[in-house]
Order: C-alpha cells, then structure tokens, then sequence
C-alpha cells in the first residue's frame, strides 16, 4: 500500500487547533497568510484567540511578545522568509527576554519550488541557531509537526520550527514518541551515518536503500532538533563510524551541518561531508528537479556516501 503523504505545514494546523481545545493559554498570530500557514484551523474555532497582523512581521512578534508578557502561549505562524522580516525585534525582544513565544516559518527551503529564490528561505536555522536561548526544531513528517507543536505548549522558552510547504510520507505512527533535544536513529548501519532533517530525512532513507545494493550500510539519523543539538549521539554515531555525513535542505553554512560539524571539531574529529545548498541561491522549479540539480536527492547523497566510504576503507 502506497505511504499517506501530508505536509507538515498541515500538521502543525491541525495540532494548533488540537492544543487551543484544551488549553485556554494558547493564542495564534499570523501574518496574513493563515490559509498557507494553516493556522486558519484554529482561526475558525477560536476567533476570539486568533490575531490577523496583516502584512506586517514586525507587528507579528512584538504582539506576540506582548501577550507572552501576559501569560498566554503565543504561536506567530508566517513564511520562513518573512520571519527573518521581524529579526531585530526576535533578538531584541523575544530571545533576549527568553519569552515563550513559538515561532513558526512555513514554506522553508528550495522545496518552496516554483516561487523561486526570494521566496525560498535557505538561511533561516542558521539565523535563528545563533540567537541565545532560542530553540530551533524541523519535523521531518506530519505526525512529528504535530507532536512538535504539543512539546512546544510544554516548553517555557522561545522557538522557531521549520515546516515545508509540499506533502512528504507520513514515517511516523501515532505513538511516536517526539522528544526536544534527542535524535532519532531511523535505520541501523555501520559504515557511515547520515544526519538529515526535514525533507532530507526521506531524500536520505531513499539513498540507504541504494547503498545496501552496493552493500554499503549507513545509519540514517533525523534530527528534529538542530538546536540544542543531540551532541551525545553525534559523537557516539561518529566513533561507530568514522564518516559523518549531513543532509539538509539549507545553506551548508551554519545549519545542520555547521552544528555537526561544531560537535565533531570539539570532540571527534573525523572525515565528514555537508550535503545542503553550497552557499548558493536556488531557482524557480520543481523541488524534485532542484534536489537533483544541486546535489540534494538520494541519488547525489548515496554517491557521496559510497565516495567516503571507499575513502574511508
């Protein structure tokens, strides 16, 4: 039977509405693009909760702040490229202040497609990593969106999750158990782990699949949580191993694998390749033909895969 295919854009609605019928606190902002961000769910249920700030990013976070000030559990839902829009007033006023405001940044990276690079944020982890207290976290299927957004309600501090606009297969079961901070080893290997996030979580398991045929075993590891990153199972996976590989749809610089790489310098040092967007803008086209084109689908990953493990061996 085919994988059931969501987008976790369509997770995060669902959990949001799910979260305001049991919890009063929770408020939803959106910047004008509810119906995209699907923040419109809870929007139709609790009118009375749900803020529309227009096209205005700034207005979004300082509202938001304001009612974190008051107690409530603010969730500013917009683009991922529109949140960059309000940076000055996430550093100043949120992050700095450690308020309990959940940002959410819809449509992230070169699977936004045929919107093109303005539209196509590739820099946002890395923006958002670097502001102290601030946690960054991507789920990687529909299930994982929506128990992020549950772990959120329960997490006193700032945050910032990465949601993709396009449908991808549903890995998770219900009971899954999603944990801030923890990877998730999703297959056993042992010649080389890949750390992936997002939609590379799935370009990744793909490319195992075609390594095993050249007998080459990999562990595929998804990392929902880029900051604070799982520094223990990097570290433990590199040993195992002695060839890392990260898998991201994002600049190479400062996300997913400048973090590995960060652990890695300090702790392990070993052979290791960043696979993502090689500080580049991307194009307007289809996301399965902008993987292919700048390296990102398993196809690509495997080769770079099998090309380190030879090295290695």
């Amino acid at each position: 039977m085919e994988q059931q295919k969501l987008a976790t854009r369509d997770g995060y609605g669902k959990a949001l509405l799910e979260l305001g019928k049991i919890n009063p606190n929770v408020v939803a902002l959106d910047a004008d693009l509810s119906d995209s961000t699907r923040s419109e769910y809870f929007a139709k249920q609790f009118p009375e909760r749900f803020f529309s700030m227009g096209i205005a990013e700034q207005n979004l976070i300082g509202a938001a702040a304001g009612l974190a000030f008051s107690g409530k559990i603010p969730y500013a839902s917009t683009f991922a490229i529109f949140s960059e829009r309000a940076y000055e007033f996430v550093r100043n006023v949120v992050s700095r202040n450690k308020l309990n405001v959940k940002i959410a940044g819809s449509h992230a990276g070169i699977a936004t497609g045929e919107d093109g690079k303005s539209a196509q944020a590739i820099e946002d982890i890395a923006i958002y990593r670097a502001l102290p207290n601030m946690i960054v976290l991507q789920p990687c299927d529909f299930v994982e969106a929506e128990k992020m957004v549950f772990a959120l309600a329960g997490y006193k501090g700032p945050s910032y999750m990465r949601m993709h606009r396009n449908p991808l297969p549903v890995i998770h079961s219900n009971d899954y158990n999603f944990e801030i901070g923890k990877g998730e080893i999703m297959k056993q290997g042992k010649d080389a782990v890949i750390f992936a996030t997002g939609t590379m979580a799935h370009e990744s398991l793909k490319a195992a699949e075609i390594l095993e045929s050249e007998d080459i075993k990999v562990y595929v590891v998804n990392m929902h949580t880029i900051k604070p990153i799982d520094a223990d199972l990097i570290i433990d996976l590199a040993k195992k191993t002695g060839c890392v590989v990260t898998a991201e749809d994002h600049n190479i610089v400062g996300g997913l694998g400048g973090a590995v790489a960060e652990v890695l310098g300090e702790n392990y040092p070993c052979i290791m390749k960043r696979i993502g967007l090689k500080d580049t803008y991307a194009e307007s086209g289809k996301p399965d033909e902008l993987y292919k084109k700048y390296g990102m689908d398993s196809e690509s990953i495997a080769e770079e895969v099998m090309k380190f493990v030879n090295k290695k061996r």
